[in-house]
């Protein structure tokens, strides 16, 4: 099991160093290049909210909603704990 964590950790780390080598290397970046490291985050946000959505309970989507509108009026550490705390209310009051 050690094993497998440390290649794991090296294959991460050796993906990580060689992307930065291989970016600083180009003259100037590619606006195509630059266009799609720009939608990176939004992608790995997509990939983990997803689905949640769709394959979670009814607690989940009422707590995304409302961090969601908590978002919309303040900022992300207000949307992280009120939508904690609706999940958390939700399955309470629902089980």
């Amino acid at each position: 099991m050690t094993l497998l964590i440390a290649a794991a950790a090296a294959a991460t780390f050796l993906t990580r160093v060689g992307g930065y080598f291989l970016v600083k290397r180009l003259k100037s970046m590619p606006p195509r290049l630059e266009a799609a490291l720009n939608a990176v985050p939004a992608a790995v946000l997509t990939a983990l909210v997803a689905p949640a959505f769709f394959y979670g309970e009814i607690d989940v989507k009422v707590a995304m909603a409302a961090a969601v509108l908590i978002c919309l009026r303040f900022g992300a550490i207000p949307m992280l704990i009120g939508g904690w705390a609706v999940v958390m209310l939700m399955r309470q009051l629902i089980g």
